[in-house]
């Protein structure tokens, strides 16, 4: 079973803001129900109670008189659809308005009722909310009963419970959204540092934090850029010192390649182990003066000394024409129509395809394929070999510097220096871009590069 992931940190505090609103809200709320509902319940049992009083008075008065028309006056003492009044004599019940059968009634009240004793009690009676008002007559020794309906204000408890609850859900959400916007806003300068770091991790070493206002904040900002500036002039340092080497050693190489030229062409002279020895001599040599070509591209590079006004170009075009430049069988290339355009600098381009068909050449015995098409709004390139492809935990590996798969070590043989993937890398990389290796259907290996479409 996976485990849960973890909520950002913005998702955190804007929860914790919501749930915080939501609590105040809802003790807010309930303060607010206790009060008023009990206020107007007040309010409709007082009003009940003060009309039943007096309509038990008349109704005393008209027992105690001895007059004809109490089935009169009880149909006019139930106002109302739902209101029931009920007189309670000895041996006789008399029901005026909405007809209520006296067992519908609670035996307690009757009884306070008959028993001389006010009493007041809620109730529902046949579905409908009434308030049940028992009253003594004194002259006729008879109970008055009157169940005021309570709807209309189980009506208005209704749409008021309804709109305390619609207030808490919305007090929630609303605080979950000002916490994510106050987290955002807190949270910015974090996001900008990590941002200039990853810029920076991905070779972008003028990447800075922009200046900052907040004394607390101003600090963070300060240490950054200046760690920013070391590393940068630490690399710069590097770059420029691999650059003065390898410049200092073109003079001397160049002789030796001049010489070991010479001496080629004098092998059939030279037998034996000193023929061998010249063998490995001149091949030496020659991958010494290549890598020292790759490592003066690799520090012009890491200095930008050579940024240079980028141009349309047509990939397909591109591809084409490294690819005719080069000694040996002709590669097919296929691209679509019409090819992608690329905003780019020639040089840096035509030297990625070079060296990724100098790769499939040393060591899957050459490209069997290239192919150039668009892919939602990106130009992408692929060198297909038919050698043994690249293992899962090289695919990575094999674009460091220096780094030579499982040749690393080996002598004799045509190997490379191990930088021109690493160049590859790099001028993608400028570019935009990206370069992977993976998997060519029927075997062998693939080498995608991938760089965004110029606009037409």
């Amino acid at each position: 079973m996976r485990p849960l992931r973890k909520p950002s940190l913005r998702w955190r505090v804007a929860l914790v803001l919501g749930l915080g609103s939501l609590l105040v809200t809802s003790v807010l709320a309930i303060a607010v129900w206790n009060l008023t509902s009990g206020y107007l319940l007040r309010q409709r049992e007082q009003s009940a109670v003060r009309q039943a009083q007096v309509n038990a008075r008349l109704v005393d008065r008209s027992l105690a008189t001895g007059s004809t028309g109490l089935g009169e006056l009880l149909t006019g003492l139930a106002t109302g659809p739902d209101a029931t009044v009920l007189l309670f004599r000895p041996g006789q019940v008399l029901t005026s308005g909405r007809q209520v059968t006296a067992t519908a009634l609670p035996r307690a009240l009757l009884d306070y009722g008959r028993g001389g004793v006010p009493a007041a009690q809620r109730l529902v009676v046949d579905g409908v909310p009434v308030l049940a008002v028992a009253l003594p007559i004194d002259s006729a020794d008879a109970a008055y009963v009157e169940l005021a309906p309570l709807a209309q204000l189980d009506r208005t408890f209704r749409f008021l419970s309804g709109v305390l609850v619609a207030g808490t859900v919305v007090s929630g959400l609303v605080g979950v959204a000002l916490g994510s916007w106050a987290s955002r806003r807190a949270l910015r300068p974090l996001t900008e540092l990590t941002n200039a770091a990853s810029r920076i991790a991905g070779g972008d070493l003028r990447s800075r934090l922009p200046a900052q206002t907040d004394p607390d904040l101003t600090p963070l900002a300060t240490t950054f850029n200046a760690t920013a500036d070391a590393l940068e002039q630490r690399v710069l340092r590097d770059a420029r010192f691999a650059g003065d080497v390898s410049h200092e050693l073109r003079s001397p190489l160049t002789t030796m390649v001049n010489a070991a030229a010479v001496l080629k062409r004098r092998r059939a002279e030279i037998p034996g182990t000193a023929g061998k020895a010249l063998d490995l001599l001149t091949s030496e040599v020659d991958r010494v003066a290549r890598m020292v070509v790759d490592l003066l591209e690799i520090s012009r590079a890491d200095q930008r000394v050579d940024d240079t006004a980028l141009e349309p170009i047509d990939l397909a075009s591109l591809v084409r024409n490294v690819v005719a430049a080069r000694p040996g069988h002709a590669v097919p290339v296929v691209a679509d129509e019409p090819a992608p355009q690329v905003l780019g600098d020639r040089r840096r381009l035509d030297r990625v395809v070079s060296n990724l068909l100098d790769n499939a050449e040393r060591h899957a015995g050459g490209a069997v394929l290239v192919t150039v098409r668009g892919v939602d709004g990106r130009a992408r390139l692929e060198v297909d070999d038919a050698g043994p492809g690249v293992p899962v935990e090289q695919r990575e590996r094999i674009f460091e510097r220096f780094n030579r798969g499982g040749r690393a070590g080996s002598r004799g043989g045509d190997f490379g220096s191990g930088l021109g993937l690493a160049l590859v890398a790099q001028h993608v990389q400028v570019h935009g871009g990206a370069v992977r290796a993976e998997d060519r259907p029927g075997g062998g290996a693939r080498f995608v590069v991938e760089i965004p479409e110029a606009d037409r």
